[in-house]
């Protein structure tokens, strides 16, 4: 009986060690709460972008990852351009912006 326990938290506690290195990011892939963060960095962004009265009529896509945001799109000059990296610049939580908007 004694051997018995042991050997069942032995199992529940690499168990729970394998869901722990489960949920851990790598270089190649980003961990749960990675996600969620990129997640909330993208909807506040677009919610800004959606509200700005310049902004509103573009195209702007965003992509985010472990802080990392890139803007995509055509806008029709330079202005908005820099209006749009300046809005992502001020989210929370925004390590850098790969501005790659095009004035068409």
């Amino acid at each position: 009986m004694k051997k018995r326990n042991i050997v069942i938290q032995f199992l529940v506690l690499l168990m729970l060690i394998t869901t722990f290195a489960a949920c851990a990011s790598t270089p190649q892939k980003s961990s749960t709460g990675d996600y969620i963060d990129d997640s909330v960095i993208t909807t506040k962004i677009k919610a800004q972008l959606a509200t700005d009265d310049f902004l509103k009529s573009f195209q702007i896509s965003v992509e985010s990852r472990k802080g990392i945001v890139q803007l995509s799109g055509f806008v029709d000059s330079q202005r908005a351009i820099d209006k749009a990296d300046q809005i992502a610049r001020g989210v929370q939580g925004v390590q850098s912006v790969r501005n790659n908007l095009v004035v068409k």
